[in-house]
């Protein structure tokens, strides 16, 4: 064999290692894109399935006797209906930073309904300044004896590293959660979900309710097309690798 060939062979074998690590790398960035584009097709069907429901005619509670094994995610947004009488001593406070057209921090305050049904469920009566924390300051606001309110079936908020601790003492918490406020009470038959209350005319004004977040991230598409983008990159680079070893450059 000439020395020529001997140059190209051992420039051909110099790229079986790269080779088989691009080969490694282009299958994960493909597969990263493919799962961001399911990632965009599960989203998109997400927020059409909110828009549905937060829109829709408002519908009776899941019974009380399938709370326990209620799939929340099934219910998630969904337009409710109760009845029942707020038991306000049992009131609690969650901090909440502003946004979504609230421009100042404050609280949404968090009510047991005795549910005239039976059973109780957190509700979650919209916002209030930091100077209403306390309901003395909001007096006219305690609607007392039977009431009736629509609102959305929401599950409990999830803590992270990042949660603050709740002061149960100062009835202050940093996340909605209906089994927390339950155990600080000792209340029994309480759901394991609560609701946002619909927008009302509160006796006073507060608390204002529709406090939902209704925007939801949907970034899979940009996402997907980065991880395409990468994988055609890598694919030029190697090209041009592969190109000038062959040469002998």
């Amino acid at each position: 064999m000439t020395n020529a060939g001997q140059t190209r062979t051992g420039n051909w074998r110099g790229l079986i290692l790269p080779g088989l690590v691009t080969l490694t790398a282009l299958a994960i960035l493909v597969s990263l894109g493919v799962w961001q584009l399911r990632r965009l097709e599960w989203k998109d069907g997400l927020i059409a399935r909110m828009q549905s429901r937060v829109h829709a005619a408002p519908q009776p509670l899941p019974a009380r006797e399938s709370w326990p094994k209620l799939q929340l995610a099934d219910y998630e947004y969904l337009r409710v209906i109760a009845r029942g009488a707020f038991e306000h001593e049992y009131e609690t406070v969650v901090f909440h930073a502003g946004g979504d057209g609230v421009l100042e921090a404050g609280w949404l305050v968090m009510t047991p309904l005795r549910l005239s049904s039976g059973g109780r469920i957190i509700v979650n009566r919209g916002f209030v300044p930091m100077a209403l924390q306390e309901p003395a300051t909001r007096a006219a606001g305690q609607i007392a004896g039977e009431t009736q309110i629509t609102g959305l079936l929401r599950a409990p908020e999830p803590r992270n590293p990042f949660t603050p601790d709740d002061k149960p003492d100062s009835r202050v918490m940093f996340v909605k959660d209906p089994v927390a406020i339950a155990a600080r009470f000792q209340l029994e038959g309480v759901a394991p979900f609560l609701i946002d209350a619909d927008v009302s005319d509160a006796p006073g004004g507060w608390p204002k309710g529709g406090q939902t977040t209704m925007s939801i991230p949907n970034n899979h598409f940009s996402y997907a097309l980065t991880w395409f983008g990468l994988a055609i990159t890598l694919v030029i680079v190697f090209g041009l690798f592969a190109v000038r070893r062959l040469r002998g450059d």
